[in-house]
């Protein structure tokens, strides 16, 4: 078994690699946000696991806002657009609306 480099970041989660793939008009946002953790962390440890929350959401962002077709997919339901329903796409998703709706 060979040793392998421990990653800083989890994979993905690389501020680099998320502004890059960040469309402009998102990177101010995330660097703004990122920053803030990044200050509370230095100052306070314990606030370490906000900052990897801030890095995750942002991961998890930039794969959602640069995505093929996103831009079009927001414009859609700006305007109205009807889209495909959910039923269609998720399995079960009447029954999970059923559920929900006894719980509350």
């Amino acid at each position: 078994m060979s040793a392998q480099p421990a990653e800083p970041h989890a994979i993905g989660h690389d501020p680099d690699e998320i502004v890059a793939r960040l469309p402009e008009r998102y990177r101010a946002r995330f660097l703004a946000e990122y920053r803030e953790a990044m200050v509370a962390a230095a100052h306070e440890t314990w606030r370490w696991k906000h900052l990897a929350e801030v890095l995750n959401l942002w991961h998890l962002r930039s794969l959602t806002y640069s995505a093929p077709g996103y831009e079009q997919a927001r414009a859609d339901v700006a305007a109205g657009v009807p889209g495909v329903p959910a039923d269609t796409v998720i399995p079960g998703w009447s029954q999970l609306v059923a559920d929900a709706g006894r719980q509350a």
